[in-house]
């Protein structure tokens, strides 16, 4: 269906190109005459404009959607349909990655306690510097509330240092009812698996070759490629940690989380401990649920709930 604006250029043309008149141009055209004279009412919203330019500049991976909610943080008023309506009127998308091949078939995720430390999961992402020098980077995500627990970049992770590391995050945090990984060697390590027997904690082996069941760290892992890495030239080890650790911060306290009902993940950390610590009934506190609050009012999330294995 060609829109209206286009139909205005396309008499507009034969006016000017063609000499036609107006009746028989919209008539070419097939437009109605009253459509071609319309004049918008609509304010310019200048200042609404170019709020959603800033920040369309500012996260650039960013869609209408999660520009909505964070417009809506500061206080505008506006609905997702104005947002929509202006963000393509600016010419603001996302540009597309290429599409990965999708699996065919049914999954259904595993059900994960709905509390913190309920389950963590961790990963290697692997980039380069600006001088060529790889580096890998080890995630740590709580699977439940979303949080980045850990991300740390070095050119060489041991699984001694991930056990290290492992124990700071659990001195800090706690400990977890379980950690999920692949098999890769770092991670069937001796100094792992003497972590995990000392510490007491079930630690998980994915089958190998399927990385589908680690789909909680395989999401962020996407995230941080296509927001951070993709769009970033680190220039050394030190510029490359400070950034991903502000990236992280970012991730944790101030990006809305689209499984989390456009929540930040600290936001439903605070709010899933609160409502654990509030629980009246006993018999509730081991119940098993799929953490999704609903989303704010404007965004729809009709979609299937994240699959993991």
């Amino acid at each position: 269906m060609v829109r209206p604006a286009v139909k205005r250029e396309a008499v507009a043309h034969l006016q000017v190109k063609l000499g036609l008149s107006e009746r028989r141009a919209c008539r070419l055209v097939g437009a109605d005459r009253k459509m071609i004279r319309y004049q918008s009412r609509r304010p310019p919203e200048t200042e609404l404009r170019q709020r959603l330019r800033d920040l369309a500049n500012e996260r650039r991976r960013f869609g209408y959607r999660r520009l909505f909610v964070l417009l809506r943080r500061d206080g505008e008023p506006s609905g997702i349909n104005r947002i929509y309506r202006l963000y393509r009127e600016e010419g603001l998308m996302v540009r597309k990655r290429r599409a990965r091949r999708k699996a065919v078939g049914t999954r259904a995720p595993i059900l994960v306690e709905a509390r913190p430390n309920a389950r963590w999961s961790l990963d290697f992402v692997h980039d380069q510097l600006a001088c060529g020098r790889r580096f890998r980077i080890l995630n740590v995500v709580d699977d439940v509330t979303r949080e980045c627990l850990a991300a740390i970049p070095d050119t060489s992770i041991s699984g001694r240092r991930v056990a290290r590391e492992l124990a700071t995050l659990i001195e800090r945090r706690g400990p977890p009812g379980m950690i999920v990984s692949d098999n890769g060697t770092e991670l069937t390590s001796n100094a792992i698996l003497t972590f995990a027997t000392e510490r007491k904690i079930e630690w998980h082996y994915i089958a190998p070759g399927k990385p589908m069941q680690n789909g909680f760290v395989e999401s962020f892992n996407g995230r941080m490629r296509d927001e951070l890495l993709n769009e970033t030239m680190f220039r050394n080890m030190a510029h490359a940690r400070a950034v991903i650790w502000a990236w992280a911060t970012d991730f944790n306290e101030t990006r809305p989380h689209s499984a989390l009902g456009y929540q930040t993940p600290k936001e439903f950390a605070e709010h899933l401990t609160t409502a654990t610590d509030t629980r009246a009934a006993p018999s509730e506190s081991s119940a098993r649920m799929s953490v999704a609050p609903p989303a704010p009012i404007g965004v729809s999330t009709q979609r299937a709930p994240i699959p993991n294995g």
